[in-house]
Parts: structure tokens; sequence; C-alpha cells
């Protein structure tokens, strides 16, 4: 089979001036599709043609030659050809409503979760209780503690509409577990690179590098005090000299200096650089450059963390925290190290979520207060850092595992596979299941026939016992009427709904011998347009060119 992409350059690109992690996934995931997919030829939901545009050359420039096929919202029925639809988000429940128009079984949806803490997110995920949402549906979770999240938030909804409906029957989309993946060739650096690296960086044979890459954000990514301060208490313990290297961005000039005045006040004896790692060319120096990689993140808006891996993937040794998806993909002691986090008991955070939801703060504020009594154990992450900046061999031995680790687990060759698995299975099950759906048919609300909601609004409706009849005396006259009539603004903007020549000259033609049924009219008309000719009756009787007998 041939999945459909669901394409909008702003979820596959890192160009975008507020790059966040789901652009980065994203990228990294389309790229490794084209490279890995076995696919015969490709589709792609679009919503434009400047977006299929942009799809073709990322297309070409990855080097794959197949045909490719659009969709758009005009032609949707065609998804049924692939048989799945893959999303760069976990929203897929208004997509369930547009599939319903069309049957719920014509094809498979599967999302995937990035952040599940904001509004957004969380509307997202109780949406699909109550969405058309069938059991070949996915929202492919990227890690364990991600998976427990979401069933957290969709068993509160449940009870919620129980209590509230008394609803008995639940059908929601499979959960997988598929964690993100990434290029680990891009990590493969010769001992000449890494040496001009260091020198870029000014640092001396006996200086180990440590290195954050990411997002520099202390409110909504990961608090650098417990770094710092495990840092400085590392370099009095160890008397190693150190540099920190934190490749990222700021959102703003303000956040900058806060980096700034926490790292003088907190780790005075360890030189910090900052490069901007929205350039490649400095993602490269400091990967690298670097002998230790540090990600001690303790916020509630990550969910996976793929920096770990690239930095596995470079042979560095890890000091994470251990939180949401690195407990899957570092292992304690082997690759390096998991710090120890706490959080408060459940219950004393209502009021953040309230505020959250009330907008009373924005998602920023609600991270960052949430962030604020989340922490990261600061003797443990000294004792980690003491060990790897004591020891070679420890580096060296850890670098090493976890690279052989990322590559035989983590690699796109290894993820996309699992994805198009997934993508056979739920078009295997949807296939098993045809008849039961079709007895289950949903309605979406928001596209019931205008002629039905609206029935009671007229005083007739035209049916299989209306007659009509012909106003002029010969066909010719009425289509005379009915050209100069198209030429008005007012009646040629609804071209779209409008019958041919064609096809007004045989219900014409049908009428001349006196009045006729609905039905004796369109009797010439080929069965696949009857229906749009014979609302159409009404049009020509709006222009008095047809009269209905009372």
């Amino acid at each position: 089979m041939n999945t459909a992409i669901f394409y909008h350059p702003e979820a596959y690109t890192t160009s975008n001036p507020k790059l966040m992690g789901r652009n980065v996934a994203g990228e990294s995931f389309l790229r490794g599709f084209f490279s890995h997919s076995k696919a015969t030829e490709f589709w792609a939901q679009v919503q434009s043609v400047d977006h299929a545009n942009h799809f073709s050359k990322k297309l070409i420039s990855a080097g794959r030659q197949e045909l490719v096929h659009f969709v758009d919202k005009s032609s949707l029925g065609q998804l049924s050809t692939p048989g799945c639809v893959f999303f760069p988000g976990p929203g897929i429940s208004e997509h369930a409503f547009h599939r319903s128009v069309s049957g719920s079984n014509s094809w498979s949806l599967c999302g995937i979760t990035h952040t599940t803490s904001s509004l957004n997110a969380i509307n997202s995920i109780t949406n699909l209780i109550t969405a058309p949402i069938q059991p070949w549906d996915a929202v492919i979770c990227t890690s364990k503690t991600v998976k427990n999240n979401v069933e957290l938030i969709l068993q509160n909804q449940v009870n919620y509409l129980k209590d509230r409906l008394g609803i008995r029957k639940i059908v929601l989309p499979q959960l997988p577990i598929i964690p993100l993946g990434i290029h680990t060739s891009d990590f493969n650096f010769s001992s000449s690179r890494k040496s001009k690296a260091r020198l870029e960086l000014k640092a001396s044979p006996d200086t180990l590098i440590v290195l954050y890459m990411g997002r520099l954000s202390f409110h909504a990514k990961a608090h650098p005090l417990a770094m710092y301060q495990a840092l400085e208490k590392a370099v009095e313990i160890s008397g190693k000299d150190i540099l920190l290297v934190e490749c990222g961005w700021h959102a703003n000039d303000s956040i900058a200096e806060a980096y700034q005045e926490a790292a003088m006040e907190t780790c005075p004896n360890v030189r910090v650089v900052h490069l901007d790692g929205r350039k490649a060319e400095n993602r490269e120096i400091a990967w690298s450059a670097a002998d230790i990689f540090c990600s001690l993140s303790d916020n509630i808006q990550e969910t996976f963390g793929i920096v770990p891996l690239e930095a596995m993937a470079a042979g560095l040794p890890v000091v994470v925290s251990d939180w949401d998806g690195y407990k899957d993909t570092v292992r304690d002691g082997i690759d390096g190290f998991r710090i120890p986090t706490l959080i408060p008991h459940a219950g004393l955070g209502n009021d953040l979520a309230y505020r959250h939801a009330m907008e009373l703060d924005t998602y920023d504020m609600y991270c960052g207060y949430t962030s604020s009594l989340i922490s990261v154990n600061i003797q443990v992450a000294v004792r980690a850092f003491v060990q790897l900046f004591e020891s070679s061999e420890l580096r060296e031995k850890m670098g090493k595992a976890g690279r052989n680790r990322v590559v035989d687990l983590y690699d796109w060759s290894k993820i996309i596979p699992q994805y198009e698995s997934l993508w056979m299975k739920l078009n295997e099950l949807r296939l098993a299941n045809k008849e039961e759906s079709n007895r289950h048919s949903c309605s979406w609300s928001a596209s019931l026939d205008p002629f039905h909601t609206f029935s009671d609004y007229p005083t007739k409706v035209l049916s299989s016992d209306s007659v009509l009849s012909l106003v002029d005396s010969s066909v010719e006259t009425a289509f005379y009427r009915i050209k100069k009539y198209l030429n008005l603004k007012m009646i040629n903007y609804a071209a779209f709904v409008l019958p041919s020549e064609n096809e007004i000259t045989l219900v014409l033609e049908a009428a001349l011998n006196g009045p006729k049924s609905p039905q004796q009219l369109i009797s010439d008309i080929p069965a696949k347009r009857k229906p749009c000719v014979l609302r159409s009756l009404v049009w020509l009787v709006k222009l008095g060119i047809l009269n209905e007998l009372q």
C-alpha cells in the first residue's frame, strides 16, 4: 500500500523564524520517509498548489523519481486508493469528520504526538472520543510516558461523558509506541574535523567540552540551573578545565540575558560559549568538538527528546534527566547517566491547570510555572559529571554503547519500516471490517444537506408529485432567455451548481410536450448526473423557464 502524507510545508521545515521541536521532527521524518520508504508511488494531501509544488521539490531533492498523486479538499475521496493518511500531529478528529462523508471505512487516519500539554493538543486528544474515529485509525505515541499521558487524558474525558451522558460505547484509535528517528550518518565526524572544531572554540587539548543542544528556554524546555550548579561543583571536585557550549537559540534578548546572568552567578569557573543552533555550521562545530552531552529537561512540554539520540549518534556519553522519552532512549550507566527528577504529588497543580485552561496564563507561563516546581537531583548530576570528567575510558565506552544503540534502534532505516508496518495493519483491519463500518455510518453535522436541515423553511419541496411545465412555446425561445440570464453576474456566479448546456437542452425538450414530473424531465440525463440536474429544475423555475403547476 501507499500511505498519503498530509503535507503543509510549515510542519516539515526548520527554516521558520520560530523553530520548534515538531518542525525538526517533521523535517527529519520526511527525509527518512523519502530515503527508506518502499512505496512505488507517492501520495500527498495538500491544501494548495504551492504546497504540492513544495512537496514535489522535496521528493526530487531526495532522489526519488516515482509518480506523485495529489489530493485536496475537493477530491478527498481519492484517498481510498492509498488507504491511509499520515498527519504530523495528533489532531485527526477533524479529518475523521471529513472522511465520514465518503464513509468511515474509506481510509485510515494516522497521527503522531508532539507536545501533549498545550490546550490545542489536549483538545485534539479529547476530541478523539466523540469524533468518528475507528479502530483502524491510530495516533503514534513516541514514548511510553507520553502514551500513559494520553491515556490519562482520554480516561478523564471518558469518565466525564459517562457521568454526563451515560455513554457506553467507546471507540478509540490505536496508540502504538514508535519512537522518533534520526539520520545517524549525519553525526560521523573525522578526527581532523573534531580537532578543527575544538580550535574554533579555543579549547586546549586538556579542556573537556560539555554540550547542550537545543532551544534555550528556561521556562519551556530545560531550566539550566541544575546543569550550571552541577558543572560548577564537578569542576571544584575534579579540577578539570570545562567549557560549556550552549548551541541553540533564545526567543528574545531578555531570555539571553537571563541565561548569562544565571551562568555568571552559579558557575563562574565554567567558561560558557553560546552558538546560534539555527545555523548548520554551528551545530556541526558543537557536535564535532564535544566530549559530553547534557540535557536536564524538566518541562512538561517535552514528550520524546530527539537531541540525546543525536548525541549518542555522535558517540558522546550523555547526562540527561530521568524524564519523559529519555527514559526509553538512554540506558542509565550504559549510554550515560539518567539523573533522578522530582515533582509534587497529584492534586497540587489544579490551580496551574485552571489558569492555563481559562487563558489567565499563556502556555509559556503554564509550562514555566510547572517547571519551577520540578527538580533535577543536582548531587547525582555532580557525581555523573565527575565520573565522566575523570575517565576518558568511561567516556569512550559509553559513547560507543550509545552509538551502537542508536544505529541499531533509532536510525530512520529502522523506524520507517515500523511506520509502514503499522499503516499496513491499519489497512488490513479496515478492509476486514468494511461491512461492520457500513452498518454504523456517521453523519457530520457540519456537512448536513441544507435542503434537509432547512426543509421547513419553504412552502413546498420539489418531489415526485410535483408537476412542471415549460413557460415558453419553444425550446429555442427558452434557451435564448437562459443564455441571456447566464450573462448576468447575479446568475453566472453560481456556475458550479448549474447544469451544462446539453443537460439544459435535454430537460427543455422533455418539457416541450406538456407538463411532466421531475423524474420524467431528467429521464435522458446520465445516471451519475441525475441528482445535480434534478435539483437544477428549481433553478429553472427560479429563472421563469419552468413553471410549477399548483
